[in-house]
């Protein structure tokens, strides 16, 4: 399982020219699930995304989480994440978890993150998604289970 994970200054996401998920400050995360992925993977990525260090303290050092500044989390569902792209110029998506495995373990990470976290939005799994967002930094980090 990956989580590319974005500070934001703000995000927003789409589908059909609605907007269905949207945060303050906060962080952006796309999330990618592969074949074999479990709960107890998506349990341990969730806790590292909600405790990673990546907003500025007082001192300018990025000492604080998401969870310290109660920022906003925005949760989108992208298979992408899950490919491989080591020969060829063609992605390959073989390793990705199939939809309903995929499906599934996305709304379980959706799930856990609003029992831990007050401030939680969602894309929509498998939807054509416009996703708008301010990169604060930019700061970017692939988290992997």
């Amino acid at each position: 399982m990956r989580a590319l994970i974005q500070r934001v200054a703000h995000a927003s996401v789409e589908v059909d020219q609605q907007r269905i998920g949207k945060i303050n400050q906060g962080l952006l995360v796309f999330i990618g699930v592969e074949k074999g992925d479990r709960q107890e993977d998506a349990d341990r990525l969730l806790k590292k995304i909600l405790a990673y260090r990546v907003f500025s303290d007082s001192e300018d050092k990025m000492n604080l989480s998401v969870t310290d500044i109660q920022g906003g989390l925005l949760l989108v569902s992208q298979f992408t994440l899950a490919a491989n792209t080591q020969k060829g110029l063609r992605p390959s998506f073989s390793s990705a978890a199939p939809p309903p495995e995929g499906e599934a373990m996305y709304n379980y990470i959706v799930e856990q993150a609003r029992l831990m976290h007050p401030d939680v939005a969602t894309g929509r799994f498998g939807a054509d998604m416009k996703v708008e967002l301010l990169n604060d930094g930019p700061v970017t980090f692939l988290l992997e289970t």
